[in-house]
């Protein structure tokens, strides 16, 4: 485990891009009227790469005024003409794909390779996919369902979405409140994280440059007090779409609710990775590094709590740590990088004190430290693996955010479902197994919105991301992240066209 080389020192140029502001609103940057600023750090280097002046009450109100003025034409637009400018925008950011791999990479941390081959190739096939999606929007067929009436049902954008977003996918996360949004008809407010605007500003540059109306995507960058929960709370925005802890999420729960929005929310996650004994040892291992490690564990999907069954526990156990020693730690601009740093010094430490803490009731099998020598001014974790922990443990049952992975062994099918099940989460997890039978009641019986079977992590436009319990409800991605965003209308026609005195009678008596 090393660093595996220099990078190249052309990152990305920040100033040149944003010198106008970090807010994006009716088409142009500007600067935040809060008075304050905020720095984009580094987390391979701990140094500051960018200031910008954060959003305030203004800008906000701004934002969702630009939003709202620009609703009547957008919605108006037809199915097609909205289509056509996502298909467009869908060129320009393929035309941008190394310069939004860079921004990634650096306000990440994310290795190159990964921001080149996953996050900015998906956010493209995301805009495609709902580049089509926006002339399929459909109600239901048309019938006389009471009598001499002719009922449908119409499907119509919902008005000015008010959307924030975390900072583990800054991309792709913008990608997945915006895309679905614009391609129904509504405009959009975003509020990026303030440790990751720089590619949530560059998207929205590119839907202007690709022709969509100033005004139908709008980016406000300030804090989750000030900037999250106006907008939030804000009277003219319609909904609201969440990504971030469950912690955070309840607050935005009690914030909407006053206003009665409807809502949207991806929240926490804590995944079972679940091993059966006839599983393909060598392929599970190699799942569970490849799910634990992804994002250098900053991902709610990933794999944090493995479960195998009795007779693979101790070669798991055994080979897991050890292809977690050959992963190689390094500065994410380099071609040999496999895992870059935490977000930030103060997530790193907080994933150290989780580890730190189980060393009085579990095994620390690899890892459980930062990196010296050349990283060490990096926010660097290395991969840990943890065994032997009691399951009601807080390394077992909390969310912790890092490349850390804890496993468990279990005995019976029975149990080892029992067992994926027992946490307060329901986002994604996954089974391995050869036996078709066992593979199925898996995925029936583990309670989170994606099973995955003999493999653990990937996902796809066409099909629905979102959680069960503790994670949150409504779906990003799909054709049911299409519908999130619309509200539908029962419309009724009287096909005799006279006055019925019939029902009146029933209603009012003789008149």
């Amino acid at each position: 485990m090393h660093n595996p080389g220099t990078a190249t020192p052309d990152r990305f140029p920040v100033q040149e891009r944003l010198a106008e502001g970090a807010q994006y609103i009716a088409g142009r940057l500007r600067k935040g009227t809060s008075g304050r600023t905020h720095a984009v750090v580094d987390p391979a280097s701990g140094e500051e790469v960018h200031r910008y002046e954060l959003a305030g009450a203004d800008d906000v109100d701004a934002a969702v005024a630009a939003a709202r003025a620009a609703f009547p034409e957008w919605a108006g637009a037809t199915p097609g003409e909205r289509s056509d400018a996502l298909y467009r925008f869908a060129v320009v950011l393929a035309d941008h794909a190394e310069e939004l791999a860079r921004a990634e990479s650096l306000q990440c941390g994310k290795p190159l390779k990964l921001t080149r081959e996953f996050d900015v190739p998906g956010t493209i096939d995301n805009t495609g996919f709902f580049a089509g999606a926006a002339r399929h929007l459909q109600g239901q067929s048309a019938g006389e369902y009471s009598g001499d009436h002719t009922s449908y049902v119409r499907r119509e954008p919902i008005g000015v979405v008010g959307s924030v977003a975390p900072w583990n996918y800054p991309l792709q996360m913008a990608a997945w409140k915006i895309l679905p949004a614009i391609a129904a008809g509504n405009t959009i407010v975003l509020k990026p994280a303030e440790l990751t605007p720089l590619t949530s500003l560059l998207f929205a540059r590119a839907a202007t440059e690709a022709g969509i109306p100033d005004g139908v995507v709008n980016i406000v960058t300030g804090t989750g007090k000030e900037a999250g929960e106006r907008l939030v709370g804000h009277p003219d925005v319609a909904m609201t779409s969440f990504t971030g802890s469950t912690a955070v999420g309840k607050r935005v729960a009690e914030i909407a609710t006053a206003t009665v929005k409807r809502l949207h929310l991806e929240l926490g996650g804590k995944a079972p990775f679940v091993v059966f004994d006839d599983a393909d040892l060598e392929a599970a291992v190699h799942g569970a590094v490849a799910g634990a490690l992804i994002n250098t564990g900053q991902d709610c999907t990933a794999a944090t709590r493995a479960y195998v069954q009795r007779p693979l526990y101790e070669a798991f156990v055994e080979q897991t740590a050890a292809l977690m020693e050959t992963v190689r730690l390094g500065d994410p601009f380099a071609p040999g990088t496999d895992l870059g740093p935490l977000i930030s010094h103060a997530q790193r430490d907080r994933v150290a004190g989780f580890v730190d803490r189980a060393r009085g009731y579990a095994r620390v099998v690899t890892g459980g430290e930062a990196p010296q020598g050349e990283l060490k001014n990096g926010a660097y974790y290395l991969p840990t693996l943890i065994a032997d922990a009691a399951q009601d443990s807080e390394i077992v049952q909390s969310e912790i955010f890092g490349p850390v992975l804890v496993v468990l062994p279990f005995d019976s099918d029975d149990e080892g479902i029992r067992l994926a099940n027992d946490t307060p989460y329901g986002l994604a997890a996954s089974a391995w197994s050869r036996d078709v039978f066992r593979a199925n009641r898996a995925t029936r019986e583990i309670k989170a919105g994606c099973v995955w079977i003999n493999d653990h992590i990937p996902i796809i436009s066409e099909m629905p991301h979102g959680g069960y319990r503790a994670s949150g409800f409504g779906k990003d991605m799909s054709s049911y992240s299409f519908e999130e965003y619309t509200q539908i209308k029962h419309v009724m026609f009287d096909n005799t066209a006279v006055v019925r005195k019939d029902w009146h009678r029933t209603v009012f008596g003789d008149r």
